[in-house]
């Protein structure tokens, strides 16, 4: 059948149709005291509330207690009228007591006689109940990873000194497990949704700077995937205990600059660029032979990416080049919290 022969629902039937029929979303009218003077199917059926109770009443009464003392609903209606809409995002409260999580907006229909708003929520509790299994999962699966790891830390501490390993060597491990038990942890925060790479060097270099600022970062947003991020937070570990024990942050006067800058490729593949550089200690001379953590970080992001480790007199820099592996840019942040030093 053609469009033009057909009877389709004027503008103010698809209303009705749209109030009786839409029954995940909440529809309420509101005059601007933000009395309710209309109550959708779909209303009663997300608040368990019936018309009859509710017209006149406030929509506050959904609202949880904490909430209303706080004067949430009239800041939304403040807004609502100010703006032309207002958005919340927030556990409200069923006629039984029970809380449901809900999205909502409040549009102002201002060229109405007499001037009213439109409330819409939709529940969302299903959702938000499994993103927090999701996240309680993740913090539970964190925690017995951390349990793990400690307990591996304690037979490597104990078969090593039985076999009258070197305490310095002990010590060496112990910290990499501990820097990888950190590392799980930012993680887990971040939902294992990769890390910000500000965050990164924040997290595993505070330790070595010692409050006295000599490391400083600067670079644009850009978030590693879980595994970079955990190869990064190795590698930072690494150079920054070589910089404590022989390095730059050996002495006084030393101090280490992180700078990294991401690109496009060729075929529009994102790659990040970075650079380890200490100025300010002891002259540097190329190791006769390759240590582990020379190894571990020249190993570190093969496959994706290299990193090279330079000896010149000056200070040990490390460059590293790697193509990001899914993740998106972080936020635009503010260059001075960007540039300030990783304490």
């Amino acid at each position: 059948m053609a469009p033009g022969s057909a009877s389709y629902p004027s503008g103010v039937r698809l209303a009705e149709l749209l109030l009786e029929r839409v029954h995940e979303f909440a529809i309420l009218v509101l005059d601007l005291e933000g009395r309710i003077v209309g109550w959708s199917p779909g209303a009663e059926r997300v608040t368990g509330w019936r018309e009859c109770e509710v017209l006149g009443q406030q929509f506050a009464l959904f609202f949880a207690d904490s909430d209303r003392a706080a004067g949430e609903d009239r800041r939304e209606l403040r807004q609502a009228m100010r703006d032309g809409r207002a958005e919340d995002t927030r556990w409200h409260v069923r006629k039984s007591g029970e809380r449901f999580w809900a999205n909502g907006v409040t549009i102002a229909v201002a060229d109405a006689a007499p001037p009213f708003l439109i409330k819409v929520l939709r529940d969302e509790t299903p959702a938000r109940l499994a993103e927090e299994q999701r996240v309680l999962l993740l913090h539970e699966l964190n925690h017995r990873i951390n349990n793990t790891l400690a307990t591996i830390q304690a037979m490597v501490e104990q078969t090593l000194r039985a076999g009258g390993v070197d305490e310095a060597l002990r010590e060496d491990l112990s910290e990499r497990l501990i820097a990888l038990s950190a590392a799980h942890g930012m993680l887990v925060e971040n939902n294992w949704a990769g890390a910000d790479l500000h965050q990164i060097i924040q997290r595993t270099l505070a330790p070595y700077d010692q409050g006295v600022s000599r490391i400083h970062a600067d670079g644009p947003p850009v978030r590693l995937s879980p595994r970079q991020a955990m190869l990064m937070t190795l590698v930072l570990h690494e150079l920054a205990t070589n910089a404590v024990k022989y390095g730059a942050l050996s002495t006084p006067q030393g101090a280490v600059r992180l700078a990294w800058n991401i690109h496009l490729g060729e075929v529009g593949g994102r790659h990040l660029t970075f650079l380890w550089e200490e100025r300010g200690g002891p002259t540097v001379s190329a190791p006769t032979r390759r240590g582990f953590g020379s190894r571990l970080i020249a190993q570190s992001f093969a496959g994706d990416g290299r990193a090279r480790i330079d000896y010149p007199p000056q200070g040990v820099s490390c460059s590293i080049s790697v193509a990001l592996s899914g993740v998106e840019e972080t936020p635009a942040v503010n260059a001075a919290d960007r540039s300030r030093p990783a304490d």
